[in-house]
């Protein structure tokens, strides 16, 4: 009953979740002997909104889901090595349902070097509702937090980035980079426990939950790192790896609204040099 009741005000407060959003990544940079980049990587959407699973696309040439509903995505790679993935931040307050998809600011920093994604986002960044961006290179990679207009580049070490700001700490963020520092210390890394650590379903404690404008039941809900309703919730979860040979190794589950794996996908592929203009 309770569940009910939560998914049914998730379903009045859909206005807050227009567009697919990735709700949580943990990115490990520089912290693993074999692998300087390890991307951990939560989707949550509602069960209903259509969606590709990921794949190749054709045009333009990109590794990513697809939200068959605004055409955009919300984490990709290229064949270059470029990355981006999107959160959004849970301000329902400001949102405006008249603003550009925030799905199209990864296919953009995707087909764009680097140097034109700052440039744009320093530009047209308010012509979105609030977002988080991570992307460029996996040896260089650089968040945007859209609401500071801050822009900053994420040193050695562990991070995560949630429906907040870059610093922020929630208790999901907190628990999953304590979790994913434990398995990058183990001796071998292994897939099985970086997706142990993206369905984690603990939730906070009461009084260590966020203030984002949602109620406290809703805001419960969403504090675990894996969320399971059965309207809303995670819908896959991505591990992506770098070596030090430029090779790159990608796994995806998807989920259904139980939380069980329906689906699970594998792509491997050697970054390719970017070709001098």
């Amino acid at each position: 009953m309770l569940i009910f009741l939560l998914t049914n005000a998730l379903l009045s407060n859909a206005l807050f979740w227009k567009e697919a959003a990735m709700c949580i990544l943990f990115i490990a940079v520089k912290q693993h002997p074999d692998y300087p980049v390890i991307i951990c990587a939560n989707r949550d959407e509602f069960h209903q909104r259509p969606t590709q699973n990921m794949h190749w696309w054709t045009e333009p040439n990109i590794l990513a889901g697809k939200d068959l509903q605004a055409g955009g995505t919300w984490l990709g790679l290229n064949t270059e090595g470029n990355f981006a993935a999107l959160t959004h931040f849970r301000r329902p307050e400001n949102f405006d349902k008249n603003k550009r998809s925030r799905g199209e600011l990864v296919v953009r920093a995707l087909s764009n070097s680097t140097l034109k994604t700052k440039q744009y986002l320093a530009d047209k960044a308010t012509k979105y509702n609030d977002f988080n961006l991570v992307f460029g290179p996996l040896d260089n990679l650089q968040a945007f937090d859209s609401v500071k207009q801050k822009l900053v580049k994420l040193a050695p070490g562990f991070h995560s980035v949630s429906n907040g700001a870059l610093d922020d700490t929630w208790p999901k963020m907190a628990l999953g980079l304590k979790a994913l520092k434990t398995v990058v210390a183990g001796s071998n890394l292994e897939i099985d426990a970086l997706f142990s650590v993206m369905r984690n379903q603990a939730t906070a404690e009461q009084e260590s939950l966020p203030v984002t404008g949602l109620s406290q039941e809703l805001e419960m809900l969403l504090s675990s790192i894996f969320i399971v309703s059965p309207d809303y919730g995670t819908r896959s979860s991505a591990i992506i790896l770098q070596n030090h040979h430029g090779e790159v190794s990608v796994y995806e589950n998807n989920y259904n609204n139980k939380g069980k794996i329906i689906n699970n996908n594998q792509f491997h592929f050697t970054i390719k040099k970017a070709k001098q203009s």
